[in-house]
């Protein structure tokens, strides 16, 4: 992703979700960014510009050994 893209972004999940949130470029990946809270790996944000109209998916994977903890 392009610079601008991530400092939108990094600016959306600490506004949004945590201000620890961090949305970090993918080396060799240009369609996604990784998105941390400290250095804790929480998951990807992936580019989708279909039809002409751009969004972000953000994909996060939730173990089950996490939720035993909650």
């Amino acid at each position: 992703m392009k610079p601008e893209e991530l400092r939108k972004l990094n600016s959306y999940f600490k506004h949004t979700f945590n201000p620890q949130m961090e949305v970090r470029a993918r080396p060799r990946k240009n369609d996604s960014a990784e998105v941390y809270v400290g250095d804790e790996f929480m998951g990807v944000v992936f580019r989708d510009d279909e039809d002409g109209e751009l969004s972000y998916n953000f994909s996060m994977a939730i173990l089950d050994i996490d939720l035993d903890d909650h």
